[in-house]
Parts: structure tokens; C-alpha cells; sequence
């Protein structure tokens, strides 16, 4: 926590700040409308979800028309976040390997949804990105 307030005005600190604050917007983004259209079913191959990850609709609004995977992108932005906060070797590992799993995660539940939604996700796949609005 020292390091969050330490020169409050420098640029690592905006960055920081900005990736932070976009952590949430995702999060709250992402879980409202994946309960305002998703829908829930429970879903007997993946019994240990919570509901709001059992959607029966492909949600597409929102957020969601750039980003299949908001609340992992709210990871990844509270990860480098809080790299910014303090750039060292160790930091940006851990922000590196935090990236890392997170692709791996998505790419899994990619798997998972492509075999649920069918072509209706794979042709998702090909309108929106991964984590970051026309990024990434």
C-alpha cells in the first residue's frame, strides 16, 4: 500500500489508476448483463458454476458486442493495475503470468461454450475480442 499514493501525479500512477477503474467497470458491466439477458440453467457437466455463469443466451449487448470475457478482462486490468502501481522485475512477472492464465482460462471456456452455443459462438469469436475492446 505505500506505493499506492507515492507520486500521485506521475504517469505510472494515471495508467494505473485508469486500469483500475476500467477493472470495475468491467466486473459490474459484465455481471449485470449477464443477468439482465443471460438467463441461468444448471448445467449437469459443470454443477460447481454459479448460476450466472450457466447462461442459456448468448449475450451480445453491452460490453459483451466487443468482449467475450469482461470479468477476465477486470482481472487482467486489476492485475496491471496494480503492476503500475510499482514497476519492478517482479511485478511485471506477475502480471505476465496473470495474462498467461487468463488466456489459457478463456481459451478453455471457449472450448466449453463453442460446444453449448455451437456456430453462434464461433461466429462470436470471429465479432469481438478476447479481454480488451479492439485489442486484445
Amino acid at each position: 500500500h505505500p506505493y499506492w499514493f507515492e507520486q500521485l501525479f506521475s504517469l505510472h500512477q494515471f495508467i494505473s489508476w485508469g486500469f483500475l477503474l476500467t477493472s470495475i467497470v468491467f466486473v459490474v458491466q459484465g455481471l449485470l448483463l449477464l443477468k439482465r439477458h443471460g438467463g441461468s440453467q444448471q448445467r449437469e457437466n459443470f454443477p460447481a458454476n454459479h448460476d450466472f455463469e450457466n447462461t442459456v443466451n448468448l449475450v451480445e449487448k453491452g460490453l459483451y458486442r466487443y468482449v467475450r470475457h469482461p470479468m477476465y478482462g477486470s482481472l487482467l486490468f486489476l492485475a496491471w493495475g496494480a503492476c503500475f502501481k510499482y514497476l519492478s522485475v517482479l511485478t511485471v512477472g506477475v502480471g505476465v503470468l496473470v495474462t498467461f492464465f487468463l488466456i489459457v482460462t478463456a481459451r478453455v471456456e471457449e472450448q466449453e461454450n463453442c460446444a453449448f452455443f455451437g456456430d453462434a459462438y464461433r461466429d462470436y469469436i470471429k465479432r469481438s475480442k478476447m479481454f480488451i475492446p479492439f485489442v486484445l
